[in-house]
């Protein structure tokens, strides 16, 4: 049946009955496609039936369904014209992970980071509004995403709008159907029933010109609200709340939002549904299948193999430092296994906090701790640390306060692409007064930077990337001080930053420079530009603003006589693939900076 859907109004033409079929089959699709490339899985399983229902009943894209975080919406590409590429997902100039306007007409806000639906809906309904246009702005956003501040941001402004607006809440951290009662239905029924809403709007226009029965009337109801209607907090905010429903009732769910389609005002409409649905390996350990690589399907094994990671050895010296200092806590924002916390949080549960997904909250929490006394550790990805930056600035840097950011997957992640890079936050932090910014080039410089952070008390940064944790010596760590670890005795020398250090070192050999690990990105090392007359910096960041750009500030304000040239990657979004291909293409790769660095040591030698 899935071969003969390219479209949405290919799905239009299915009888309802036909739907359910038609659930399984994409599930089918889904684990055989995202096996092979990887992926989202988890939650894509659970929003096959809400995705089917959206499009079967909205007419896109005149209709604008906007995705909150985006990695759920594969079945949308699936059933939007792209399940022909389907297989090229999250490859170098394949399908993207994530809603992507560039891609198809049907993908209307680039998205991958969370709580960002509600507002951009609101401002596309507000857009259709004063083009006095006649469509439906329809919202998804889950329950974790809900945690968001910006979510609560949305749902204050829309809630008193009183513009026509859907908000549906996909809700996955229940079982189906535990909360749905006899009672809860029908009052589902009946709010989802526009001759209902008709009825209440006329009997209240009566009341009103009966002030002491309207005081009765609105004591009654709100008695009802409270002890029947769990959406209370939405209705306060001024929505008209309907559920929960089951989310995998595919042809409930057509007839709900069949109802919600003739409603006006703000609208939620709450879902319940399953991560991982219709995969049990999926459905027992959803967390491990919200992002996976490529597995068996048979055992859900992965089919890569095996390292230990810097997020691995970030929770492992946590705990030892830890157990030596019970000042020592950790703080996550709705990653703690992707940040390796999980053992420490089994460990020292009254020492770990996963506040949800809410970076500003988690930064400024952390700084409450410092200001007591603590020594917090918030691990948050680089990506998602851009959510922060005035909490970083105002409330850490201003206050001087030693919170140390554990700034996992800094530089680039490959598949995830746009949204997720870790490319800027040398940049975005390094103009911050008061903070420290450190990156390792191995394992064990990377240890010694952690231990070392807890010393300083003032903020402080260590960024570090993805992936295995390379091996290798550390010497002793000098506060602002870089480490030559080949020393020619030349002019010249390439400074690498954090883990570009692997690619300076397979092509040091090919020059007659000296090899110079950045270790600090904040202070700066101004002994190297005394030292060297060429300096070539390679950094896995963009280069505007990041570490280059400070050494060539530096050297041009102490009028010093150096040659600077810098690597990094340009003033753009890079896109998803693997590393090695982005490296590549932007002329970062062992071969390519080889060529270029000859290219300007002649220049300068000239």
């Amino acid at each position: 049946m899935l071969s003969k859907i390219n479209y949405p109004t290919d799905l239009k033409k299915l009888k309802p009955g036909e739907l359910p079929a038609l659930a399984k089959e994409l599930r089918s699709f889904l684990v055989r496609s995202v096996s092979k490339t990887g992926g989202h899985l988890a939650s894509n399983l659970g929003a096959v039936e809400l995705t089917m229902a959206l499009l079967y009943c909205f007419d896109l894209p005149r209709d604008k369904i906007i995705w909150d975080v985006g990695h759920q919406s594969y079945v949308h590409k699936i059933l939007t014209g792209r399940r022909p590429r389907f297989g090229s997902l999250r490859k170098f100039g394949g399908l993207s992970g994530f809603p992507k306007r560039e891609e198809s007409p049907f993908d209307f806000f680039n998205v991958g980071h969370a709580s960002t639906s509600i507002s951009a809906g609101l401002g596309f309904a507000k857009a259709r509004d004063l083009k006095r246009e006649k469509s439906k702005v329809i919202s998804v956003i889950g329950d974790g995403a809900l945690t968001g501040g910006l979510a609560f941001e949305g749902l204050n402004n829309a809630g008193r709008s009183e513009t026509d607006f859907i908000v549906i809440l996909n809700d996955n951290q229940m079982s189906i159907g535990r909360n749905v009662g006899s009672v809860t239905r029908r009052l589902n029924e009946l709010r989802a029933n526009a001759k209902y809403h008709y009825i209440k709007k006329g009997t209240a226009k009566i009341l009103k010109k009966i002030p002491l029965a309207m005081r009765v009337a609105d004591r009654v109801k709100n008695a009802v609200r409270y002890s029947l209607i769990k959406g209370i907090l939405f209705s306060e905010l001024g929505f008209n709340y309907i559920g929960p429903v089951d989310g995998h009732n595919v042809l409930g769910l057509i007839k709900v939002l069949n109802e919600v389609k003739k409603l006006s005002g703000p609208i939620l409409l709450h879902v319940y549904t399953k991560k991982g649905k219709g995969y049990k390996i999926a459905e027992k350990k959803p967390d491990k299948f919200h992002g996976v690589g490529p597995f068996n399907i048979k055992t859900g094994d992965s089919l890569k193999k095996s390292v230990k990671t810097y997020s691995d050895v970030f929770g492992e010296t946590l705990i030892e430092m830890a157990a030596k200092n019970k000042r020592v806590v950790a703080v996550s924002a709705a990653m703690t296994d992707g940040t390796g916390l999980a053992r420490f949080a089994q460990k020292f549960p009254s020492r770990f906090f996963d506040v949800g997904i809410c970076e500003g909250h988690a930064t400024t929490f952390a700084g409450g701790l410092a200001a007591e006394g603590f020594i917090p550790f918030a691990a948050i990805y680089s990506t998602f640390l851009q959510r922060a930056y005035d909490n970083v600035l105002h409330d850490i840097c201003q206050n001087n306060l030693p919170v140390i950011f554990a700034i996992d997957r800094a530089g680039l992640v490959g598949e995830d692409g746009e949204t997720h890079q870790g490319l800027f936050d040398i940049s975005y932090l390094s103009h911050m007064p008061n903070i420290v910014i450190m990156a390792p080039r191995n394992k064990n410089e990377f240890i010694d930077m952690l231990k070392f952070a807890t010393k300083l008390k003032r903020p402080c940064a260590v960024r570090y990337p993805k992936g295995a944790a390379r091996g290798g010596d550390s010497a002793p760590l000098e506060f602002g001080k870089s480490e030559t670890v080949l020393d020619n005795g030349a002019s010249g020398a390439i400074v690498s930053v954090g883990d570009a250090f692997d690619i300076a070192e397979k092509i040091s050999g090919e020059l007659n420079m000296d090899l110079v690990n950045a270790r600090f990105i904040k202070p700066l090392d101004i002994d190297i530009l005394k030292k060297y007359k060429r300096i070539f910096v390679n950094e896995p960041a963009v280069k505007t603003g990041g570490y280059y750009s400070q050494l060539l500030t530096a050297a041009n304000d102490l009028n010093l006589p150096v040659k600077i040239a810098g690597f990094g990657f340009p003033d753009c979004f890079i896109e998803h693939g693997s590393c090695e291909e982005l490296q590549k293409k932007y002329g970062l790769d062992a071969e390519s900076l080889l060529e270029k660095i000859r290219g300007y040591d002649k220049k300068y030698s000239s």
